[in-house]
């Protein structure tokens, strides 16, 4: 026995996966948070839009360029001249080399372009906000999948609780039967109809079995996990109903959901549209300094015939002034765009104001049913202990016996329906009023 001990132990020392730790309904989501594809990718859109930003300022700051340039001539240049002192006579005076090499240095600082520089990125800061709604509103969604495939699978393993205790008690009740039907006491008829009841429960426990496994895959696949993966979770046992006020969740869905935050932003994503538009309604003014060398030389530092080296500043402007009304409609479509996005602006509001309504009237009535199936489900085991005993006593037959079981394995099934159905029904208003971490 001591051997036995020492290698069982061993056993549990080198393999500690053998070990099950029960998953928990918040860790499920922060796995699922982890994981999950879609948030991976709103991640990366975020990053990207940082990176816009980051290119919508680079516009704002002073830009440095070079450029460099060499030619050879098949001529040196050259210009002919009249000779004063012989009439018609003619002669060249040249003018520069075969080689001509330049370069030069500059720098560029926009001084006023209409507001556009800053209005671009203005919206390239709006940008990253609208995105990280969009990423808000996935994990929001994942969340409440991950609750009710959680609940789903509670349930599932209810099933097989019930399936499990109904073929017991059948099983039971089926022993008592042949037991009675040796000494005399029912008809064969009676012993076939446990026989059958008994049959049928254990087809039951079976489909039970696979709608468990099933709902477990389910999960695994919201965990971004192996769909086959044997997956123990921990059960939400604790049943305290909680009291809303209707007025309040109102206020909570309108701060809360990312959806209103995102057509917010797209709100004033669309005003600023307006301003870059009227943009083109101004000037462009830079501020422009240069250095410039030009020789015959590589490096351009030999000039026989003139300066070699230059410096210069001062001031460009560009200015469309005229582009067949192309500036006016670009204002106008945007100031149009504006108006339809504050209309679903409002248009949004009341309908988060409708979900949040629906959710909090399915969660009322989901607690009645809790309520309802809980006194059902006591009177059902009352029943079936009392039809057992008298059936014990031969004061009944298998009839009531097994309709009595048939009644208590529905009051069972009515009762974890609502229970879970509470459940779901409270992810659902979670999700309505943008709540993210209330699992109890």
């Amino acid at each position: 026995m001591k051997r036995v001990i020492i290698y069982a132990l061993s056993i549990l020392f080198l393999f500690p996966s053998f070990s099950v730790l029960s998953l928990t309904l918040n860790g499920a989501i922060e796995e699922a948070l982890k994981n999950n594809f879609i948030i991976k990718q709103r991640e990366e859109m975020i990053a990207s839009a940082i990176e816009g930003k980051k290119i919508a300022r680079s516009f704002l700051l002073p830009k440095l360029s070079s450029s460099y340039s060499y030619q050879r001539l098949k001529e040196r240049p050259f210009a002919l001249f009249e000779n004063p002192l012989s009439p018609g006579e003619k002669y060249r005076v040249h003018l520069g080399d075969r080689d001509r090499t330049y370069w030069d240095i500059t720098i560029t600082q926009p001084i006023f372009t209409g507001f556009s520089l800053i209005t671009r990125y203005r919206l390239s800061k709006l940008n990253i906000d609208l995105r990280r709604a969009y990423r808000d509103q996935a994990i929001l969604d994942i969340i409440e999948q991950v609750k009710i495939s959680y609940f789903q699978v509670l349930l599932a393993r209810r099933y097989i609780e019930i399936a499990k205790e109904e073929v017991s008690q059948l099983g039971s009740h089926l022993r008592d039967a042949r037991n009675f039907f040796s000494q005399g006491l029912i008809p064969y008829n009676d012993l076939l109809k446990s026989e059958v009841a008994l049959a049928q429960a254990k087809q039951n426990l079976v489909k039970a079995k696979s709608r468990f496994k099933v709902a477990v895959s389910r999960l695994n696949t919201i965990l971004e996990r192996n769909i086959d993966e044997s997956t123990e979770l921990e059960d939400i046992s604790d049943f305290v109903p909680k009291r809303y006020k209707l007025s309040h969740l109102y206020e909570i869905a309108i701060k809360s959901r990312p959806e209103i935050r995102a057509l917010k932003i797209a709100v004033d994503e669309a005003r600023q549209r307006i301003r870059l538009a009227k943009s083109r309604y101004y000037p462009s003014i830079y501020l422009v300094a240069r250095y410039e060398q030009q020789g015959t030389d590589l490096g351009a530092t030999e000039n026989d015939y003139g300066i070699n080296k230059n410096a210069s500043i001062g001031i460009q402007a560009r200015w469309n002034i005229f582009e067949w009304g192309r500036t006016r409609a670009e204002v106008s479509k945007a100031r149009h765009d504006y108006k339809a996005i504050c209309y679903e602006f409002e248009k949004l509001k009341d309908q988060i104001r409708l979900e949040v309504k629906d959710a909090f009237e399915n969660l009322k009535v989901a607690l009645k049913n809790v309520e309802t199936a809980k006194k059902a489900l006591d009177q059902a085991r009352e029943n079936y202990r009392i039809t057992n005993l008298r059936y014990q006593e031969q004061l009944t037959n298998s009839t009531e016996v097994l309709d009595a079981r048939t009644y208590l394995t529905q009051a069972e099934v009515n009762y974890y329906n609502a229970l879970y159905g509470y459940m779901t029904a409270k992810a659902r208003l979670e999700h309505a009023i943008g709540a993210r971490y209330e699992a109890k």
